[in-house]
């Protein structure tokens, strides 16, 4: 097995971090750019302190990194750990691809059967 093959505790802070749908979305908001606590906090029904551990957690992971301008805290994603995750996750990936492929396969020869009954 290779490094990138092998899961690093990297990784599973990352999955960890990952594991949350609030976390998840948090890392969608920031896509677009570095945004400031209270924006992203306006995207959900919980209080900007709930939205800050989130983000804290996200940081804690390497996934997201935080920038203070005067008052104001800008965090931005950080994609270097998702490209590791990435690069772990393909081979399964492959795995994946070539099982549904196989599927499919039998599901066509399946339903080519029945077109000739």
């Amino acid at each position: 097995m290779t490094g990138s093959e092998r899961m690093t505790a990297g990784n599973a802070d990352v999955f960890a971090a990952l594991a949350s749908p609030v976390r998840r979305e948090l890392t969608a908001l920031l896509l677009s750019g570095p945004r400031s606590v209270n924006d992203l906090a306006s995207h959900f029904e919980m209080s900007r302190p709930s939205v800050s551990e989130h983000l804290r957690v996200l940081r804690d992971a390497g996934l997201v990194s935080e920038e203070r301008s005067g008052r104001l805290r800008l965090y931005r994603l950080e994609a270097e750990p998702l490209m590791e995750v990435s690069r772990w996750l393909s081979p399964y990936e492959r795995f994946w691809r070539d099982r549904l492929a196989g599927l499919r396969e039998l599901l066509d020869e399946e339903n080519g059967d029945d077109h000739e009954r």
